[in-house]
């Protein structure tokens, strides 16, 4: 019996393959590829989770956020003890109590502070929503994410979104935080504190779109780093987080006024302490909404104009 020929198994084999190769073709052919969503509401969710996911999968960072505000109400709040000042002066319990609640507008300067911290940590988690854009640049991330259908706009939008989710949770905790430190509670609700919530989250959006269109252009956070500096310092100092506004010069009232961190503030002190506001909730519902549209619109307007690979 004769051995088969290797040419003629060789022959088998391709013309096998070859009358295979038009089968598997025509079985790619028919599978459905799944159909890829552009929509600017999908596109604008993957980059707010993605950025969301890279905080809360760090602790640390977490941590070292809450740090900031628990030093300021453990020691500062504690230590600046208003009330043994006033009982110095030979003033009766019920005097103090009314010189405390017309200065402040509660009997408690831990509680008007305990609010403020609220609105400071919104206001520093939002300075530093600019930074995700500078290291999104240099490491090569955004020109990734400007290369999809994705539309400029919603890389801006998402940048502040998951800013403005943080600073709430963050304030979430500082609040929590206070309120077992010996923050007044008697006129908290559930409605005050919704609107409060939204007040500050408001402010929070206003602010990272201010801090993520300064950053659009930039590619060295050292800038970014001094943009920070020159503006979180005067936006909290120059407002009424730490002290009431009528204790101020008259040139600093008038800064005050200008400065629509204070907006939020007070509102949220009218409703979370039940103080009487400088405001009206009206006017300051009305300062930190108009505050947020404009600012996060020249932020999408912008980065039409500045954001490129």
């Amino acid at each position: 019996m004769s051995s088969p020929n290797p040419s003629d198994t060789n022959l088998t084999r391709t013309t096998t393959v070859q009358e295979t190769m038009p089968a598997q073709k025509a079985s790619a052919a028919q599978r459905v590829v799944p159909r890829m969503d552009t929509s600017p509401l999908h596109g604008l969710w993957a980059l707010t989770v993605r950025d969301l996911r890279k905080w809360y999968t760090n602790p640390y960072q977490l941590l070292i956020s809450l740090i900031q505000p628990i030093v300021w109400l453990g020691i500062f709040g504690k230590a600046l003890n208003f009330t043994s000042f006033i009982s110095a002066s030979g003033a009766t319990v019920a005097q103090q109590q009314q010189i405390l609640l017309s200065t402040f507008g509660t009997t408690s300067y831990f509680s008007f502070l305990s609010v403020g911290m609220l609105a400071s940590i919104i206001l520093f988690t939002a300075a530093f929503s600019g930074m995700s854009v500078v290291f999104d640049r240099r490491f090569g991330f955004l020109n990734k994410a400007l290369s999809t259908p994705v539309s400029r706009g919603a890389v801006v939008v998402s940048k502040v979104l998951q800013s403005g989710i943080r600073a709430l949770i963050q304030s979430g905790m500082v609040l929590l935080i206070a309120v077992v430190l010996g923050m007044d509670t008697s006129a908290f609700s559930v409605l005050g504190i919704l609107g409060a919530f939204t007040l500050l989250f408001l402010m929070g959006f206003a602010l990272s779109s201010l801090f993520v269109t300064l950053a659009l252009r930039s590619s060295d956070w050292q800038t970014q780093m001094a943009i920070i500096n020159l503006l979180n310092l005067p936006l909290l100092f120059a407002s009424n987080a730490l002290f009431p506004t009528k204790i101020m010069p008259a040139w600093l009232q008038d800064v005050v006024k200008l400065n629509p961190v204070s907006y939020a503030i007070d509102g949220a002190r009218q409703l979370l302490l039940g103080s009487p506001g400088t405001n009206s909730l009206v006017v300051d519902f009305g300062v930190i909404t108009i505050f947020a549209v404009v600012l996060t619109s020249v932020g999408v307007v912008m980065s039409w104009k500045l954001l490129s690979k």
